[in-house]
């Protein structure tokens, strides 16, 4: 048989050919390449690649491409190049795993990356160099049969409670749908992260412990920091099962060196006297004994836990977290809710590389900055709206419909009780409790992650006059009742989905009704006449400029009509001006 350089496992299979990661990899980037109608040829002109290095990664028994073609190669093709990182890791390990159980040391090498330094002498078809990825310790069977965690790549980040930042359909290969990341914008706190695994590599051990408000990032910059170590062998326990205190408990003794300890909401370990104290003891142990390491503990907190633990008790008062506090000192790294202008910009840099997740997360948080909230909300709002109850879809398609035609930001609770009841089929209908309302508007108050809630509850900050200035000028008397807002994510969902939709009639009786300030309702009346609604934009005009909006009827009546109350006499009396057929759709 002629030698080809590979190798076959003993049922005859290449070990590629089972590798789903590799598999997965190799169709998002051809898939992407003929969607966008480009040659191999091209590609590689516009990534800045050899056409040899390119068509390797693209063929299904080629190498396992290295970390900077995928990065080239996402970057050309417009995808998400974490996405492909993350197979590209997957596959790599894959191919360690079956040299490790085959005994194959000539398994299809492992192109090298930034992160992986190449064998002397070794080389591949564009030049670059390549490693043929011996066993990393960790990995394979020179683990102790003892150590708890498994390899950093084999575990799916939202297995460690990262937050999907968007759900896509396009599977592929893979069932379902997938839960997806965006790109990752480095802060500071991230180069603190950065330092910390930096010494963990050189064989000291480290802990720290992100302290920040819900939704703000800090799972997502400890998956992203502990990157590096994954094609080092390093692994990563997750205690949580049965509990998460009972199973630190009982496996920390077995935390074995090049392992990361991952410690997410760390007021389940660290929270409840005598366990909690138990469990830092444990920590500042493996910590400390240089035999068992190097290990990297990471944890996050919500400020007001991190508050509770380092205060110091009053005298004479017990000291029930004596030891969380002296293993948090010097270990806790604050990341602020919102994006500084540098993360924005790079951000939005990443966006211009073609990231939609940002795209989109950047039109509604851009401004005030709270672009982690956005990312970590999106899919649970979505989710919270399309599998609601009947109602209370009905209350966030009235809100939508209502922020998409130009009604304020703050939503009159009675206009969107009224205009909701015509998004209802019959039966719907039939089924409500007297109850409805309020048990909906309890509901969409309730918030996901990021603190934002589908449809939340308001509280208007009242006009603030300079010093000597005069006060607010006499006007439409606000709404009476509550207020909510609905979420931004939904807002945006909302009008690109319902683009083509007409609000019932309900929407239209009940702006009426409820809406007090006569430019929405002018607005309004501008929607219904674009969608031929001619009989309600008559109306909705007459009501504005009762409301004192004169230039509602500009136009509307030959000149000369006279006088507001004229005008408004003149129309309500049948005057058909610019609106011949006002008895026209409702």
């Amino acid at each position: 048989m002629m030698n080809t350089g590979e190798h076959e496992r003993p049922g005859g299979r290449m070990p590629y050919e089972d590798n789903t990661a590799l598999a997965e990899l190799r169709r998002r980037l051809r898939e992407e390449r003929a969607l966008q109608g480009v040659t191999v040829s091209q590609l590689a002109v516009r990534a800045k690649l050899g056409r040899t290095t390119v068509h390797q990664a693209l063929r299904a028994d080629g190498l396992v491409p290295s970390e900077d073609t995928v990065v080239a190669l996402a970057k050309a093709l417009r995808l998400s190049a974490v996405e492909l990182l993350e197979l590209r890791q997957r596959a790599a390990v894959f191919l360690i795993h079956t040299a490790a159980v085959d005994g194959e040391a000539g398994a299809p090498p492992v192109r090298a990356g930034k992160t992986q330094s190449p064998s002397p002498g070794a080389g591949t078809a564009d030049g670059g160099p390549y490693t043929p990825a011996p066993p990393p310790e960790g990995v394979s069977a020179s683990t102790a049969d003892g150590d708890v965690g498994k390899p950093i790549p084999s575990w799916d980040p939202h297995d460690l409670e990262v937050h999907p930042a968007g759900i896509t359909g396009r599977a592929g290969s893979l069932p379902g749908t997938r839960r997806v990341l965006s790109g990752y914008v480095s802060r500071a706190h991230d180069r603190v992260l950065a330092d910390a695994v930096t010494e963990v590599q050189e064989g000291r051990s480290r802990m720290l412990v992100l302290v920040g408000s819900s939704s703000t990032g800090k799972t997502r910059a400890c998956w992203e920091a502990v990157q590096p170590l994954a094609v080092r062998g390093w692994r990563l326990w997750h205690p949580y099962d049965p509990t998460r205190a009972e199973a630190a408990l009982a496996d920390l003794e077995r935390v074995g060196p090049r392992t990361v300890v991952w410690l997410n909401e760390a007021q389940h370990y660290l929270d409840g006297p005598p366990a909690g104290e138990r469990i830092a003891a444990a920590l500042h142990a493996l910590l400390t004994q240089p035999a068992r390491g190097p290990v990297l503990i990471l944890g996050t907190l919500w400020p007001e836990y991190a508050r509770r633990y380092i205060a110091l008790p009053r005298p004479g008062d017990p000291d029930p977290h004596s030891r969380v506090r002296e293993l948090l000192a010097g270990r806790t790294v604050s990341v602020p809710d919102t994006f500084d202008r540098e993360a924005i910009r790079a951000a939005t840099a990443l966006a211009h590389d073609g990231d939609r997740l940002l795209t989109d997360a950047l039109t509604r948080a851009g401004e005030h900055g709270r672009l982690a909230q956005d990312l970590a909300g999106a899919p649970e709002l979505l989710r919270r709206y399309q599998h609601g109850t009947p109602a209370g879809r009905a209350l966030l398609e009235a809100a939508m419909d209502a922020r998409r035609f130009g009604v304020g930001l703050h939503l009159p609770q009675d206009f969107l009780t009224a205009a909701a009841t015509d998004y209802l089929t019959d039966h719907d209908w039939e089924q409500l409790p007297d109850d409805w309302a309020e048990v909906s508007y309890t509901d969409l108050a309730d918030p996901v992650h990021g603190k934002q809630a589908p449809l939340g509850r308001v509280s208007p900050r009242p006009d603030r006059a300079r010093p000597g200035a005069p006060g607010p000028s006499a006007g439409p008397a606000g709404p009476a009742g509550h207020l909510f807002r609905l979420a931004d994510y939904l807002e945006h969902h909302g009008r690109i989905t319902r683009q083509l939709s007409y609000p019932p009639a309900s929407f239209w009786r009940a702006a009426l009704a409820h809406l007090p300030h006569p430019e929405t309702l002018l607005a309004l009346a501008r929607r219904a006449e674009d969608r031929l609604r001619m009989w309600w934009a008559h109306r909705l005009r007459l009501r504005a400029a009762e409301l004192g909006q004169v230039s509602a009827l500009t136009g509307q009546c030959p000149d000369g009509a006279g006088g507001h109350a004229e005008v408004v006499g003149r129309r309500r009396r049948g005057c058909r001006g610019v609106l011949p057929s006002c008895g026209g759709r409702r």
